[in-house]
């Protein structure tokens, strides 16, 4: 098996880079290679052939649940048969791809050949959007466990949050899970006609690709649970809803039939029955009482009071 060269660089400045670039490099793949990591302008990530070599952009999504909150690793990737260039680019504000892992599988002057390399290096990106799977459904179990402690803002602006990230989840997983898939197919060629990965190379990141695939269908999972959480959210809304009008209910009940008795005897006639007798005052309060006590056990039965 042939060996290769890799050289690995930590957000390399333009002389730094190019000491290193095979000189068919395109101007814009330099360009993309010296671009900084945007949050606001992450790029597509993808494998493409050019002549000799291969180009390539991986997001690797990381999850801070302390934080509530998901950011992005930028690795990219120039590949020829006997080099391996990777560039890692650290987010504002945030630690960049920890390249540790599988520089301990492939150690620093014992490396196998360039695609085995970056098959180890796409594997690891594939575990760690396994892993941020399961991060993000450690806190979509938070959340349904407290739907009904937490305030209905909290609940809504957490389940805005999450559906935000496993959006912007899958548009960085798609693409990955796609461009590995080009390479399993043998669809990656360089100049001549000539497959960019040996036939063996093919079928490592065919494991890989299971993977991130595995990724993207817990991912559509945490999708449904989400919309699950949201539903049952929206289903206590309405319930607690019910419950305040059966209590404003009970009340207006409560008050229109004392309402009534005194509008009656409050009628501007001189032949009301009731209103020469000496206990014609006790008789109506006697009925506003009665018919509240009566009220009140009916709808304390009811539970709605």
């Amino acid at each position: 098996m042939a060996r290769a060269t890799w050289v690995d660089l930590l957000d390399p400045d333009r002389a730094e880079l190019e000491g290193h670039l095979p000189k068919t490099l395109q101007q814009s793949a330099i360009d993309r290679l010296l671009a900084a990591a945007e949050h606001d302008d992450e790029p597509r990530p993808t494998l493409q052939t050019h002549g000799d070599y291969v180009f390539g952009v991986f997001l690797v999504a990381v999850a801070v649940p302390e934080e509530d909150r998901v950011f992005y690793q930028e690795i990219d990737v120039v590949l020829t048969r006997e080099f391996l260039l990777t560039v890692r680019k650290t987010p504002p504000g945030e630690e960049p791809y920890d390249i540790g892992p599988v520089r301990t599988i492939c150690p620093e002057g014992e490396e196998p050949e360039s695609g085995m390399i970056l098959y180890h290096l796409v594997d690891d990106v594939a575990e760690r959007y396994l892993n941020l799977i399961d991060a993000v459904n450690d806190e979509i179990d938070e959340l349904e466990d407290n739907v009904e402690k937490w305030a209905n803002e909290k609940v809504r602006q957490r389940l805005s949050d999450l559906r935000h990230d496993l959006l912007h989840i899958r548009r960085t997983l798609a693409p990955t899970r796609d461009a590995v898939r080009r390479i399993v197919d043998g669809r990656l060629e360089l100049e001549a006609g000539v497959e960019a990965f040996p036939r063996g190379v093919e079928l490592h990141f065919a494991d890989a690709y299971d993977k991130l695939l595995r990724a993207s269908e817990g991912l559509e999972l945490s999708r449904d649970l989400v919309a699950s959480a949201r539903d049952y959210h929206q289903s206590k809304i309405s319930n607690d809803q019910n419950e305040v009008m059966k209590k404003l209910t009970a009340i207006a009940s409560i008050l229109l039939v004392p309402t009534f008795i005194v509008g009656l005897y409050g009628q501007n006639f001189k032949h009301i029955p009731e209103l020469h007798w000496s206990f014609g005052y006790w008789w109506s309060w006697g009925w506003i009482l009665a018919s509240t006590a009566f009220q009140l056990v009916y709808f304390r039965r009811k539970g709605w009071i």
